[in-house]
């Protein structure tokens, strides 16, 4: 005998094989078989070509015996997240994929308060003609009939499609290049909004114990994840580090505040929201690695957390050098000295100064007084054209260090925001080589804005004078590799998870410029 879960498995196959549409008599409708495994079973589901994204992501939602708001991932056989949609390709049993569901929910999402009022009253009022007249009349029993009606397509997957859990479908590759132009006909506020309303549907879910896991490592790759799902998993890293009991921080002011952080990245190829949550995500896979909650104190571990969160607040895409070199009004403001990052800062208390918002509210004034300090002095520190005097700094203390060192600390603490701000070479090169498009779309756009505006173009910018692989391996070489050598030296833990791939990324990189310079020697000769 078939279990619900099989059941609704098989109604949701003859869907896909017969619900794509009218198929013209002599055709023949292409289908793909894809094997999966899910809760310890191994499964096929089979579907036409032709049928619809919603109706792939809700054969798997059944296969998994997932509510609509539990978010899955599908894995292939190398571990690597997969795209739910009709391009998934065809597989063998041998070759199966692995279906899960990362997020479960701890608590049932509630239907609306007015929607339970109106039940309730209709009840009553059920209750109250039948002791007058005996039985139930019609229009009752028609507006009860409307009200289970409209709760079944509240809680059905199509009719929550817009809380958006799975990827839709497009190249996956092309979608790795975010952000994308804006095709929808919702204004940004409305956009937030959705968002938003996401996160907080998805907030009371329970990431699992290996997504968990996966998120302290620096080789999670943040193009598998939407908005709204980072800022769950940000709301993960501030729970697991203990912030919330520590500081009395309350869930509600937490999700406010990592809402409105998210609200105040720019929709610009590079220094925005996901890079945000990759620097963070870094740093507090670093905290773990190197066991930095038994060396430092949980307030200078939500210095360097929330430093990372909102180091590149309201980036308006174009760097120091240009804000100085066209006397910006940002440049102005804080006389040419790091005018970006100090913006930066400004923006993150300009945040918590907003009650809803202010994680800090229940921190006595010598932590608040602390931690201001702190990120303040860490943000301060991603402006790289103090890498070198922070550098020198760190390099000098490095064999001596001293971890109830005040200053060794502080140092400490800069060096950990400027290795997350920059450690996108640490990661497989499937997930940092999108991150090196995006900047480089970034750097064209500023370059071919300087010469418009007759200002020295910055040369590491300019798309006529910068490849690809030429634009890393000096970066690699000269910035990269010293600062995470240092750091290894304290945290030898770190040379397989951070150096090493560093290493190898500079070799690869190396290999096509070397390969790009014997070409162009063919060609010219």
């Amino acid at each position: 005998m078939a279990t619900p879960a099989g059941r609704a498995v098989q109604r949701q196959r003859r869907l896909l094989q017969g619900g794509a549409g009218h198929v013209p008599p002599g055709s023949v409708m292409t289908t793909k078989i894809i094997h999966f495994m899910v809760n310890g079973r191994l499964e096929q589901a089979e579907f036409g070509a032709d049928c619809s994204a919603a109706e792939v992501k809700d054969l798997f939602r059944a296969a998994a015996e997932a509510g609509p708001h539990h978010i899955l991932k599908m894995y292939n056989t190398n571990g690597s997240m997969l795209n739910i949609s009709p391009r998934l390709e065809a597989n063998s049993e041998d070759s199966y994929y692995r279906l899960e569901v990362v997020a479960s929910d701890l608590k049932s999402v509630g239907m609306p308060v007015e929607l339970n009022n109106m039940e309730s009253r209709l009840n009553h009022l059920e209750r109250k003609v039948i002791e007058d007249v005996g039985k139930t009349p019609d229009i009752i029993c028609e507006l009860k009939s409307q009200v289970e009606s409209f709760k079944r397509k509240l809680e059905s997957v199509e009719h929550l499609s817009w809380m958006g859990l799975f990827k839709e479908d497009g190249d996956q590759q092309l979608s790795k290049l975010s952000p994308k132009p804006k095709t929808s006909h919702l204004s940004v506020q409305e956009e937030r909004q959705q968002v938003r309303r996401k996160f907080l549907n998805m907030s009371s879910l329970q990431v699992t114990e290996e997504v968990r896991e996966h998120l302290k490592t620096p080789i999670f790759d943040n193009w598998q994840w939407e908005e709204a799902e980072m800022l769950v998993l940000l709301q993960v890293m501030f729970t697991d580090l203990d912030f919330l009991t520590a500081f009395h921080i309350k869930v509600d002011v937490l999700q406010n505040f990592l809402f409105e952080v998210y609200c105040h990245y720019n929709s610009i190829p590079f220094h925005n929201f996901r890079h945000c949550f990759c620097v963070t995500q870094m740093m507090y896979g670093l905290i773990w690695l190197t066991d930095l909650r038994s060396k430092l104190s949980r307030i200078d571990l939500l210095i360097m957390l929330t430093s990372a969160l909102c180091h590149d607040l309201d980036h308006p895409g174009y760097n120091n050098v240009y804000q100085i070199n066209a006397q910006t009004d940002l440049a102005l403001l804080y006389n040419d000295i790091s005018p970006l990052e100090n913006h930066h800062c400004a923006v993150a208390f300009g945040i918590l100064s907003k009650p809803e918002c202010n994680i800090l509210m229940n921190v006595t004034c010598e932590q608040y007084k602390h931690i201001r300090g702190g990120m303040i002095k860490c943000i301060l520190a991603t402006d790289m054209a103090r890498h070198n005097e922070i550098l020198n700094k760190f390099k000098i203390m490095q064999p001596v260090f001293d971890f109830t060192n005040k200053d060794h600390k502080e140092v400490l603490m800069k060096i950990m925001v400027k290795v997350s701000d920059i450690s996108n070479e640490a990661r497989p090169m499937a997930v940092a080589e999108p991150w090196l498009d995006c900047l480089l779309q970034e750097f064209f756009n500023q370059s071919d804005t300087e010469k418009l505006k007759g200002l020295p173009v910055t040369p590491f910018m300019d798309r006529d004078k910068v490849s690809k692989p030429s634009s890393q391996t000096n970066f690699i070489r000269f910035v990269l590799l010293p600062l995470f050598t240092e750091l290894t030296k304290l945290f030898p833990c770190l040379e397989q998870h951070i150096l090493e791939p560093v290493r190898r990324a500079l070799e690869y990189y190396s290999d096509l410029e070397r390969a790009g310079k014997e070409e162009h020697g063919t060609t010219k000769a």
